[in-house]
């Protein structure tokens, strides 16, 4: 099982968004029979097992074993992921397009442009998954509080100014066998999460 799986296919994105669809995935995190899911959420087990086939269908649970019962295989199955993140690309005539408006101080602009990194990122994971291999990534993720609008001003020039020297240190046009990375830094304010107990 994977821990993120990303779903690219406009069908298995609206299969996965199907409130029931969802528990199922959430509670096949543990491999588990129609039987056993159709007891646990409350569902005739026949129900379950239409729900299961659609999942299958696109790829989003597998088959884990076939036990024999007497006169009755039960199949037993798990999600292909601990969660799934749905990519710009499942909605592809609608997707954000970050080149329509640059705009760095633009809170659409940065959702625009995480849609993008989502597609893209999306898209790495796909082929590497694949290919049987890593893709070589890298992010940071922290908080800053500032004491002021003009100390998240001149922390945002500041920043802007180190990505952008080691941008121009670093980026050679013309290495042999190089390849293209994308940059993106992101400043937003922290949203309060309520924590799960």
């Amino acid at each position: 099982m994977q821990d993120v799986a990303v779903i690219e296919d406009p069908a298995a994105a609206e299969a996965s968004l199907d409130p029931m669809r969802t528990r199922l995935l959430a509670a096949l995190a543990e491999p588990g029979s129609a039987t056993m899911l159709a007891a646990r959420v409350g569902l005739a087990r026949q129900k379950v097992n239409y729900h299961l086939r659609t999942l299958e269908r696109h790829g989003l649970v597998e088959l884990v074993e076939e036990r024999r019962k007497g006169n009755v295989t039960e199949r037993v199955l798990q999600a292909t992921a601990a969660s799934y993140v749905i990519s710009p690309v499942a909605l592809a005539a609608v997707q954000p397009d970050p080149g329509r408006s640059p705009d760095k101080l633009s809170a659409r602009w940065l959702l625009s442009l995480a849609s993008k990194l989502v597609r893209d990122v999306g898209l790495l994971i796909t082929a590497s998954t694949k290919a049987r291999q890593r893709v070589a990534t890298f992010a940071i993720d922290g908080e800053v509080r500032f004491a002021s609008a003009d100390d998240r001003a001149a922390f945002a020039e500041e920043l802007g100014g180190a990505v952008t020297a080691l941008v121009a240190k670093y980026h050679d046009e013309n290495a042999a066998g190089g390849r293209t990375h994308r940059v993106i830094v992101a400043v937003h304010p922290s949203v309060d999460t309520p924590k799960e107990s």
